[in-house]
């Protein structure tokens, strides 16, 4: 029963996840205009801050039901480093509920009209086989730095917060070069974050 309840849990906040995380463009072209403060290192800076928010909120509320979690990828880290109480039983029902229950599409009924063009998801702008490498070895990387954060970082949970949302960008930044909107945060989210690609000139 409780390997049922992680599963549901894990699909409700996939499901918010990808929804909110898919607005951080939209919401980040949104503050530059309204500051009027035009620039790559701006842009960067108010997304860092955007995924800081939504991650820092998103703990709060996995830990209020039960330690869910919207990432699969994270889900097998954790598993794989000897943390969290899952098993083979809670981890064969908790990886569909991740990838079934997160309804990308949802965000396009409710995105205004001038902003959907910024949920584009990834795209390749080179061959199959280095976009393959790319994704693997920044999700990898990604994967690697925030179980670093999470059992040898700070204390803080807010500087912990900070760090993966940082992380998390510069990843993102380097992985545009070869895959525009790279889905390595999330892998089953089609619609995930991205960092203004276009005003990076990736």
């Amino acid at each position: 029963m409780g390997a049922i309840r992680a599963a549901a849990a894990d699909g409700l906040i996939t499901f918010l996840w990808v929804f909110c995380v898919s607005t951080v463009r939209a919401a980040t072209s949104l503050v530059t205009a309204a500051l009027q403060i035009q620039g790559v290192a701006f842009s960067l800076f108010v997304t860092t801050l955007l995924i800081f928010a939504l991650v820092f909120i998103f703990g709060l509320i996995a830990a209020a039901i039960g330690g869910a979690s919207f990432n699969p990828t994270a889900t097998a880290a954790l598993y794989a480093a000897g943390l969290g109480s899952d098993n083979l039983l809670s981890m064969a029902l908790r990886f569909p509920a991740q990838v079934v229950l997160h309804l990308p599409l949802a965000i396009m009924e409710v995105m205004p009209p001038q902003y959907k063009r910024m949920l584009g998801g990834p795209s390749l702008k080179v061959d199959l086989h280095t976009g393959a490498v790319a994704e693997g070895v920044l999700t990898f990387t990604i994967t690697l730095a925030v179980l670093w954060i999470i059992i040898r970082g700070p204390r803080s949970p807010v500087v912990k917060t900070w760090m993966v949302a940082v992380s998390t960008v510069a990843m993102v930044v380097a992985g545009a070069v070869y895959v525009p909107n790279s889905s390595m945060i999330n892998p089953h989210s089609e619609l995930n974050i991205t960092v203004l690609p276009d005003q990076l000139g990736l």
